[in-house]
Formats: structure tokens, sequence, C-alpha cells
């Protein structure tokens, strides 16, 4: 069974930093691409990130470019989402998910149907 747990949220100042954590369990995480997304108004979801399964190839949602790098450490079964400088319309619970690859609207192309509870993150002014 494919599983991955968020985890890492956590409450922070305006302008702060946090890592969030995606952790595999049950297979080889270097099968899939995998993204991290947040709930989004008028959709179920925005991408927020999404990294090859090799880890070469990177992409982003335009609302955090430049602000969220994504990484991973496949040796550790983990994916990372590095969060700088933070906003307030930024706080959202996030989840990562098994994709086929990056290059889909929004990250779309979902490997499997598996979505978890999600980490939450907060801003305070």
């Amino acid at each position: 069974q494919v599983q991955l747990v968020e985890s890492g949220g956590g409450s922070v100042q305006s302008g702060g930093s946090l890592r969030l954590s995606c952790t595999a369990s049950g297979f080889d995480l270097s099968y899939y691409a995998i993204g991290w997304f947040r709930p989004a108004p008028g959709k179920e979801r925005e991408g927020v990130a999404c990294i090859s399964g090799g880890g070469e190839d990177t992409h982003y949602g335009v609302s955090v470019k430049g602000r969220f790098p994504i990484t991973r450490d496949n040796a550790k079964n983990q994916v990372y989402l590095w969060m700088n400088s933070l906003k307030l319309e930024d706080a959202a619970v996030y989840l990562c998910a098994p994709r086929i690859g990056c290059y889909y609207r929004d990250f779309g192309g979902s490997a499997v149907e598996n979505w978890g509870k999600g980490t939450l993150v907060t801003v305070s002014s």
C-alpha cells in the first residue's frame, strides 16, 4: 500500500520559516514524483510544489515560487518543503501526494488517490 504521512507543521510569525516533511512507507519513493498541495478558493486544491522521482527537476506554483524550495532524500524515504518568508495567506493544511510526473496542470497527474490528513501551518502577524 502506498502511504505518505505529512509532518512538521506548526505556528510561526509572518516572515518566519518552517520545514514540512513527507515520509513514505510501503513502496520505493523514487518510483514517483511527489507534490505538495493546499486548499484553494474555488477548487479542491492548488499545487504548491512538485519534484521528480530522482530529484533533478522541480516545479512550483506561482503563489510560492522563490519562497518554498522542494527537495527529497530517497534514502530516507522523505520529501521536504522548505517554507520561507511566510505570509498570513500561506496558512493552510498542507498535503503531499504521489504523482506520475510534474508536467500536469496544478501537478494533477495522480499516481494514486490516497490523501492523508495533512499537516497544519498557521501564521501570525
